[in-house]
Order: C-alpha cells, then structure tokens, then sequence
C-alpha cells in the first residue's frame, strides 16, 4: 500500500505543479477557446490542464518503473508503456481539439488510434465478462476491437460529463478510489507471490493526477482539463477495467459467498456508470432529433441539475454523492454480506433519489408562492 500512495502523491505533485505552469503559458499566450452558448463560464479560461494530470501520470510511471515492489509490474511486461504511448497519444489529439476544435470524425480517428496503440502494445480483453462464465476471446483481432471500442466508449463518457467545474476530477477520484482499494484489496488477500498490480497502479496515479488537478479546477475554475486531460482519464480507467476483467478467471476473485467473483463486472460499470449514462441519453436524446451523436448541448445531466435549480457547486457535490454510492457501494460487495450491502444502497439510492429531485418537488408543491425566496 505504501509503494502504491507513494506514486499517488508522487502524480499529485507533479499533476499540481506542472498545471500551475500550464496556466501560465495558456493565460501569457492567450490559448483560450471561444465560449460557447453551452459553457458554464462567463470569462476566457484555458483548456491546457490535461498537460498537468498527463505529466503526473508520465513522471509517476517512470518513478514506479524503478522503485520497489511496483517495478515488478514493469518486469518482462510491456503493457504500462503501451499504455503509457497510448495516453501520450489521445493528450496530442485531445489538444488539438482544444486548440482546434477538431471535426467530430477527426477526433473519433484519433481516439480510435490512441485506444488501438493501448489494445495492441499495451492490455487488450481476453475475457468477455458473461453468466453463467465468462467467455474466452481466442481470436486476437477480435480482442483488439472490443478493448479499443470500450476504452473509445469510456473516453467520450468522461469527456462528455467535463461541463462544470471540478466534475470530472472529482468523479474521477472518487470512482478511481474505489477502485484502487478494491485491486489493492483482492491482491493482498490473494495467495499469488507477486502482490504487484497494473490496474492498482493505474488507479493509483489517475487518483493522484487528479487530486493534484482540482484545486487549479475548483469553482471558479483557473483552468480546464479540456479534451486532453478528459479523454486520458477516461483510457486510463477503461485500461484498468480491461486489467481488473481480465483476472476473472485466475482465482483472485472468488470468495466464499460467491458474490465478489464478479466484482471485476460490476465495479468499472459502477464507477463509469454516471459518464456512460450521460453518454448514452445524450446519443438517444440527439439522435432522435435527426443530429449527430456527436454534436454538442446543453442537454447533459449536470445542465439539467442547473435547470431545477442547484448551483454550480450544489451541482457538483450531488454528482460527487451520486458516484460515491456507485462506486463504493460496488466496493462494498467484496468486502461484506451481499444482502446486507443490497439493502444499503437501495436505502442510500432511494435517499439521493429524493434528494436529487428536491428542488423540482419543492417548486412544483402546491400552494408555494412561485419565485419566494429561501
């Protein structure tokens, strides 16, 4: 645990520190993109914050790659550095966007690419998660096109739900927290000699890059991840997933009671499950009025939160609430009887639920005078 913290602050530091210095070139050479009728902000700020958490992440690996206990995932494996040219990849494009603004169908190339550098050199699926067992991917390019459409499909989630202020970071910590304990977790009760873990380590510097990140991002926001710093938040949780999924079979997972066999399943979908919601209403939504998926809104769920009436943090917090249920209620699973857990998040799911959907209550009570004051 302590190699593992190590490289999370390891990234946290030098995420805070080289976006300190991405401000100061964004604001000197004026690298603003032009506000939209969708952004939330009034004023010119700059999209170069992925540079920071891409540094974090980079100089993280390098450290993890010498040091002890984490190198041994770096022994005789060229997957971190297949996803580390990955990353590095989708920053160029995510970039170019922001500075850009890219044709959808030029940034869906470039994703497509950099998640075909990370299926090829780095991890790829190899196990398809289904009941009654999982099914085994023999065939290489088959693996190769399932592993790039997910990480292509995380990428654009969490790209999509970068609306607010201090959002997709702190999803992000909060979800990559949950599932860096739960890797940690299962490796260190496992009886495996190496305790070592890819998807540990990845959670690990994501959480760390985006905690060295937000205080430049929180409201009011100095600077914007942009699509960089989105998109490679989002490969690197998808290649965590793909990791995590891929030890199903290798008895790390079964317990006694048979539940966390497939907390590998439920727990990247448990994190990624308010992105790829989004994600997935904005294609219905803009599909069925004759638009591209791709095209931009002002329809996503942190809009929506505005609309009823929460603030620009209010809306923030719910969604950090929200993904806390998710995903440490996915955490919980491996840890605890699942009945008693199911009953938890139900009751916790039912509290946001109504929470959530307060403000719309209250306005709509009868006999409350419209537009009093609190």
């Amino acid at each position: 645990m302590i190699m593992y913290l190590l490289m999370m602050l390891t990234a946290a530091v030098v995420s805070y520190a080289a976006t300190w210095g991405a401000r100061m070139v964004g604001n000197r050479l004026e690298l603003f993109s032009p506000i939209r009728s969708r952004d939330m902000h009034s004023h010119q700020v700059s999209r170069l914050g992925g540079m920071g958490i891409f540094a974090g992440f980079l100089v993280a690996l390098i450290v993890a790659s010498q040091s002890f206990f984490v190198k041994d995932i770096f022994r005789n494996n060229s997957a971190p550095w297949g996803v580390l040219a990955g990353a590095a990849l989708i920053v160029v494009v995510g970039l170019a966007d922001d500075l850009l603004d890219l044709r959808w169908w030029v940034k869906l190339i470039g994703q497509s690419a950099a998640a075909g550098v990370v299926a090829v050199w780095g991890v790829r699926m190899t196990i398809v998660p289904f009941f009654p067992e999982p099914v085994v991917i023999h065939n290489e390019a088959v693996s190769i096109v399932l592993t790039a459409g997910l990480i292509v499909t995380t990428m654009n989630a969490f790209n999509f739900i970068d609306g607010l202020d201090g959002l997709a970071a702190g999803v992000a910590i909060i979800g990559g927290a949950a599932f860096f304990l739960t890797a940690y977790w299962v490796h260190r009760n496992s009886d495996v000699l190496d305790k070592s873990d890819l998807a540990t380590l990845l959670t690990a510097v994501v959480v760390g890059g985006c905690l060295g990140f937000l205080p430049h991002n929180w409201f009011p926001s100095k600077i914007f991840m942009g699509d960089s710093g989105a998109m490679l938040i989002g490969l690197l949780l998808a290649t965590a997933g793909v990791v995590s999924t891929g030890q199903i079979t290798s008895g790390l997972y079964d317990r006694i009671n048979g539940i966390p066999t497939i907390i590998p399943i439920l727990l990247p979908f448990a994190v990624l499950f308010l992105p790829l919601l989004d994600l997935g209403l904005a294609i219905v939504r803009r599909t069925a009025l004759g638009r591209s998926p791709w095209s931009a809104d002002r329809g996503h769920l942190h809009h929506k939160l505005l609309d009823i009436g929460y603030t620009h943090r209010g809306a923030v917090v719910l969604m950090y609430l929200w993904t806390c249920i998710l995903a440490f209620g996915g955490l919980a699973f491996a840890i605890y009887p699942w009945q008693i857990v199911l009953a938890i998040d139900a009751a916790g799911t039912a509290v946001m639920a109504v929470a959530t959907a307060w403000p719309y209550i209250r306005l709509r009570t009868p006999g409350r005078a419209a537009g009093t004051p609190e």
